[in-house]
């Protein structure tokens, strides 16, 4: 037995050897195969897998993240597939289980991901590499400065309808490290917002993600109007009009070995006191 060890789920995986033909299905997780060093040995990944440049020319895609071609993991005769709870449905992963063996990761902080590269690590036969990704990842965050100033923030990640992050995800863990505080903590995971419960939440700056609705500047005037012409709250105190930013959902919420570039990023969005007017 070469590994035997549990995914994030409690299952668990056992490695009879090395394995030499990994598929992923996981985007954040096919660049952390590449940067241990297991190019030669993915066969397979979908056509969300961008990082690095050109790989999806290298490689077969197999589909997406939420929609697979069966019979290209079956000809591909993989070894380990990686899978994610969250970007990979239930009928994935079975189908995968009967394939070969495979690794389901189920990540909401900070914490998660670095113990999923350390498995990645160890069914991979990488597991120094890992240890030292994991290590500088953990200084990284380490050097993140306590904001001076901390910003009720709404984060959201798809138009139409417009959704948004709540509690028990992973971007709300990078929110809370980068010193904001969740405009929609008390609602859980991705939730449905109309534009009148977005002015209510008063936030004082709205993240557009770049990713998976790819928000840009021209989105920004449509929420814009909708708070300043919102009725106020208050009949004595105005409605909030926040500050509005695309920012680079990749950063937020790519949970592989990506999180060395996160730190100094978050860090760039804290507000300074200098900023704010009174």
């Amino acid at each position: 037995m070469f590994c035997k060890i549990p995914d994030q789920l409690g299952r668990m995986i056992e490695l009879d050897q090395l394995p030499q033909r990994i598929i992923s299905l996981v985007p954040s997780q096919t660049e952390l195969l590449i940067d241990l060093g297991l190019k030669d040995r993915l066969v397979g990944l979908t056509r969300y897998c961008i990082h690095p440049a050109g790989l999806i020319e290298e490689k077969m895609v197999v589909g997406g993240t939420k929609k697979i071609v069966e019979s290209r993991i079956l000809e591909l005769q993989p070894d380990l597939i990686i899978c994610n709870r969250e970007e990979n449905n239930q009928a994935i992963v079975s189908f995968c289980d009967h394939i070969a063996p495979t690794y389901v990761s189920d990540i909401d902080n900070l914490e998660q991901a670095l113990e999923m590269i350390a498995d990645v690590g160890e069914l991979t036969g990488t597991k120094f590499k890992a240890k030292s990704l994991i290590r500088n990842i953990s200084s990284a965050f380490k050097t993140l400065k306590k904001t001076e100033v901390q910003q009720k923030a709404l984060y959201l990640i798809w138009k139409k309808p417009y959704m948004s992050i709540g509690a028990g995800t992973f971007i709300n863990d990078m929110m809370e490290k980068a010193g904001c505080i969740n405009a929609a903590q008390h609602l859980t995971r991705y939730p449905e917002l109309e534009m009148e419960e977005m002015v209510k939440l008063q936030p004082e700056v709205v993240f557009l993600s770049s990713e998976p609705y790819p928000f840009t500047t021209d989105d920004i005037a449509e929420i814009r109007l909708a708070f300043l012409t919102a009725p106020s709250q208050s009949p004595i105190i105005p409605n909030v009009i926040p500050d509005f930013k695309v920012v680079d959902g990749e950063l937020f919420s790519w949970y592989g070995s990506r999180l060395l570039k996160t730190p100094e990023y978050l860090q760039s969005l804290q507000p300074k006191k200098s900023d704010l007017t009174f």
